[in-house]
């Protein structure tokens, strides 16, 4: 006769020298055992399929794997997801809510992009960078870094995407993607 009271469930164990972490991705929670030496990159690429986070130099400098770590921008290739636990976690397949991001849509309209590859971390640093720029924080360019505002120039966009190379060159329509979107945001 079965017992009136269920059993509780053991946690699982992961296996020998893996870890098992509870990650939160475009607000989907996912229990995974990876080897605590994986990059977030790895983890949203070969564990999740999530393959908008672009691998590109896999060394930090080129920004076409930059993800949102708490709304702040992140080079995934650059953080072990073992680290990342209870963060919230968002990609590029994150962004929209049932309707492209204004700045997916600005991208678009302005064409700011060519080849594509490195449009999501184009569009995630954006995000990341202007909240970055709504915080008040300077930037290398910004003059008076004591002013009580920063203005939103296409000289603090550039630095502030410097991280984020383009090899097909579309950085002018990126530039004023940006402008576009984040304008109509302060409304501007």
């Amino acid at each position: 006769m079965p017992s009136p009271h269920p059993t509780p469930k053991a946690a699982p164990i992961p296996p020998a020298g893996s870890a098992l972490i509870l990650l939160k991705i475009n607000g989907v929670d996912h229990s995974l055992s990876i080897d605590p030496r994986t990059s977030l990159l790895d983890v949203l690429r070969e564990h999740l399929s999530l393959t908008g986070p672009k691998k590109g130099c896999n060394q930090g400098a080129c920004g076409a794997c930059t993800v949102l770590v708490d709304d702040q921008r992140v080079l995934s290739c650059l953080s072990l997801a073992v680290q990342l636990e209870g963060r919230k976690i968002t990609t590029i397949e994150g962004i929209a809510n049932g309707e492209l991001h204004p700045l997916q849509a600005a991208f678009i309209e302005h064409d700011g992009f060519q080849c594509g590859y490195c449009t999501p971390g184009q569009i995630c640093s954006a995000i990341g960078m202007f909240q970055e720029f709504q915080n008040g924080l300077p930037s290398a360019v910004t003059g008076d870094v004591a002013a009580a505002a920063i203005e939103f120039s296409d000289a603090e966009i550039k630095e502030r995407m410097s991280g984020n190379l383009c090899r097909c060159g579309a950085y002018v329509g990126i530039c004023e993607a940006i402008h576009s979107a984040f304008d109509r945001e302060v409304g501007k």
